[in-house]
């Protein structure tokens, strides 16, 4: 058995993700073990390189010591080892868990262990770079789930070329963070670059090819229509790898269950990021895992630091590629799309809601407001008041009773 030099590190981090570059960054002396080949990277900007408008480089983060290409698979928690697959073994005196998570693969018939020829996943860097190799103008490509992750693939295919087909099976785009009305307008911005869009669409199976190694043909719905499909992209979220803390016998239920500290139930083992489960959440944000990873520094320095959860902003650019000619009247035409979104938008029972539409600039804007806070809202096309509704938000105080609420909507200077 080989031991790597040094032999017990004090602070060991599994995974170099972005929550695990972070910590990198803020505690010196940290050993950093990573699967992926690559140095770590900004996953948020993956669809601009898919696109071809950034390269690898342009999204790496700052420089950071990981063994890379590198798996832990086993933790020896009596002993407060790590075991590698490369058959190294590394002591530590507290460890991390940043291990992220993994695409969900829906059940459909035709999708087993391995992956039709054609059938791509979207959650790394690889996936990314074979999906770019992949596509070439006028190739038939569906992206299956209409979330965040989803219609950022969709676009980023459209600007490539290719003929987009986007099947969500919810009633409207992005259905965590939209509400209908402006899932609408991201729906026809969407089509106005050539993408077709079907909600309310339920996926059965996929239709491949005879042979060794199978290729995909189409996409076949449960009404019995089929799609036809020469690459397929499954962007159905993300599921948090926990299987390294289950083995060990750590507390995980949906993530790894942290304290405030983003202690586990081990008291030398931590978690953040995606794998993390904090107060019955798991974000699966990057601003939550950043977030995490900055408090965990300070946990890990002395300082006094809690993590009390993450109100994060969601902001979506979709720009119009020249090639492509964008509709009068549809939202962010012709330079593209600007939209962000905090909270819960969709109204309870008791709640107030404010809403603004300018239906010849494509703008719209929206506020939900409950009892005396903020409690979500959604700006679409015209981000002028972004700022300040999102520190209202976070800030989560009670709202001046004297402000009329319009003035939400309105203190940037008017619509």
């Amino acid at each position: 058995m080989r031991t790597q030099s040094g032999n017990t590190a004090r602070v060991v981090v599994i995974g170099a993700g972005m929550a695990g570059a972070r910590l990198a960054a803020r505690v010196p002396g940290v050993t950093v073990i990573g699967e992926e080949e690559h140095a770590p990277y900004n996953r948020v900007l993956l669809a601009e390189v898919l696109a071809g408008r950034y390269e690898p480089d342009v999204i790496a983060l700052p420089p950071a010591e990981v063994r890379r290409g590198v798996r832990v698979v086993r933790i020896d928690r009596a002993d407060r080892l790590v075991h590698c697959d490369d058959g190294s073994v590394i002591g530590y005196e507290r460890l991390v868990l940043a291990t992220g998570s993994n695409p969900v693969l829906p059940p459909l018939r035709g999708l087993g262990h391995m992956l039709p020829d054609g059938v791509h996943p979207f959650r790394t860097l690889d996936d990314c770079l074979a999906l770019r190799a992949a596509v070439r103008p006028g190739v038939r490509a569906v992206v299956i789930g209409g979330g965040l992750l989803g219609v950022s693939a969709a676009r980023a295919l459209a600007e490539c070329g290719a003929q987009v087909v986007l099947a969500q099976q919810g009633e409207h785009l992005m259905e965590r963070q939209l509400d209908a009305e402006s899932a609408g307008l991201l729906q026809r911005h969407l089509e106005s670059l050539g993408v077709e869009v079907h909600t309310e669409c339920r996926v059965r199976g996929l239709r491949c090819t005879d042979g060794a190694i199978p290729a995909v043909r189409a996409v076949e719905l449960a009404d019995g229509y089929e799609l036809e499909a020469e690459i397929t992209v499954l962007a159905c979220g993300v599921r948090p790898r926990t299987g390294l803390a289950q083995a060990a016998g750590l507390d995980v239920r949906k993530g790894v269950v942290v304290d405030d500290e983003l202690r586990t139930s081990d008291p030398y083992i931590h978690a953040v990021g995606d794998c993390a489960e904090h107060r019955g959440t798991v974000y699966g944000l990057a601003g939550a895992a950043l977030e995490q990873a900055d408090v965990l520094a300070g946990v890990l320095a002395g300082e006094s630091a809690r993590y009390e959860g993450t109100r994060a902003l969601t902001r979506l650019t979709l720009r119009s590629p020249a090639a492509v000619p964008v509709a009068a009247g549809v939202a962010g035409a012709p330079g593209g799309l600007d939209l962000a979104a905090f909270g819960d938008s969709r109204p309870m029972p008791g709640d107030d809601v404010i809403r603004l539409a300018d239906a010849t600039r494509g703008a719209y804007r929206t506020v939900v407001v409950r009892g005396d806070r903020l409690a979500g809202g959604v700006l679409f096309g015209d981000l002028a008041a972004v700022g300040t509704l999102a520190r209202t938000w976070q800030d989560d105080e009670p709202l001046p009773a004297d402000m009329s609420l319009l003035h939400l909507l309105t203190n940037d200077g008017g619509f």
